[in-house]
């Protein structure tokens, strides 16, 4: 493939996601039963034929760093390409984190030069969807585009956690305002994602980050729209990303509910991979009772749970109910609990009787990892 990749993965999402963030980045939280949100981008390159690609992440990147030991799941493991994990680091020359998006690929230049591919894929990796990133390449050389964004039209959603795109009759762009407080003109909002050719992003980089410009979207993008040609990429199928808030997190999650969606990324090939874990297969005591649910391995089941999310090695006593909720990894809930549009971060213990119930889907209850009420 004539493409590296670069997954942006750095970014302090503790304003948005609180304290399913205090411990990880938000490309390492969980998805949909098995899945950490890395996954989706890292499955996407493999999928296009992508065989070399980097994480910059810099914020909480244990957890992130522990599920990428080993690059083999996603078919890194390679002579020729591979998995790199960069993080800010001290040097005679430079001690700063990174301080943008733009920075960070500045401050890992040399993946860049030591490259010889002729484009540079840039995603987010905290997105959930499914896409051959070769179509995107396909238009950008096509349309001899300087750089291609990636958009989908949105008419529900809150254009105002977006970049919104405006372009011309062939796609071209035009305009780009970034998060608008007012209501837009058009419904066409930016996926994050991006393609661009290797040489011109390492002079392009070399160009604004000495000025003191770091972000990506506003000091290349937005500042180069009318000098560079920037084109548009339309994107159909299923994309959601969980940076935006904890109610975003929720609904993501809830989305693997839907058998649609749920076999684009688990029965449709090609398929989204991640890290496996090795436990026995769920299990269901007398009197248990679950329904519309996706269940980890490892899980003990003697309650009721309905509508739910439930991870991996969770265990859930007799005369517990659970509801449209999430139960991460390693989860104990005691006999006669209630949990009702809730959260519940790793390892949470609940003793017996305790009851743990959120406002709705939009605003759901969150305990914080290791919670023992």
């Amino acid at each position: 493939m004539k493409a590296i990749g670069i997954i942006l993965a750095g970014g302090n999402n503790k304003g948005r996601l609180g304290a399913l963030t205090d411990h990880r980045a938000a490309a390492a939280l969980p998805i949909g039963g098995c899945y950490r949100a890395i996954d989706f981008s890292l499955s996407n390159m493999t999928n296009s034929g992508i065989r070399k690609a980097a994480i910059l992440t810099q914020y909480n990147s244990r957890s992130l760093r522990d599920h990428l030991t080993s690059s083999k799941w996603w078919n890194f493991g390679r002579k020729q390409g591979g998995l790199f994990v960069f993080t800010p680091f001290t040097s005679n020359e430079d001690s700063n984190w990174f301080r943008g998006t733009a920075d960070s690929i500045y401050q890992n230049m040399t993946y860049l030069m030591r490259s010889s591919e002729e484009y540079v894929v840039i995603p987010s990796g905290d997105a959930i969807y499914k896409m051959d990133y070769r179509q995107v390449i396909a238009q950008h050389a096509e349309k001899g585009a300087d750089i291609t964004v990636v958009y989908q039209k949105m008419e529900e959603k809150d254009l105002s956690k977006f970049g919104v795109l405006e372009m011309d009759e062939d796609g071209r762009l035009t305009a780009f305002v970034e998060k608008p407080t007012t209501p837009p003109p058009s419904n066409m909002a930016s996926l994050g994602i991006y393609v661009i050719s290797r040489k011109l992003l390492i002079n392009l980089l070399n160009q604004v980050v000495p000025e003191g410009r770091y972000d990506l979207v506003q000091d290349i993008i937005i500042r180069f729209t009318k000098t560079l040609k920037i084109y548009g990429y339309e994107f159909n199928g299923y994309w959601n990303a969980i940076g935006s808030g904890v109610s975003a997190y929720f609904a993501t999650n809830m989305d693997f509910l839907n058998k649609d969606i749920r076999d684009t990324f688990v029965n449709e090939y090609p398929y989204i991979e991640t890290k496996p874990k090795d436990e026995p297969p769920a299990k269901y005591n007398i009197g248990a009772e679950v329904t519309d649910s996706i269940v980890g391995s490892g899980t003990i089941f003697n309650g009721k749970v309905d509508h739910s999310i439930v991870f991996r090695k969770v265990y859930i006593a007799e005369d517990a109910q659970v509801r449209n909720s999430i139960l991460m990894e390693g989860c104990r809930i005691g006999r006669g609990c209630v949990v009702e549009n809730a959260i519940l971060d790793k390892e949470v213990e609940l003793s017996d009787g305790q009851r743990i119930i959120g406002v709705s889907s939009d605003e759901p209850a969150v305990l914080k990892k290791g919670t023992r009420l």
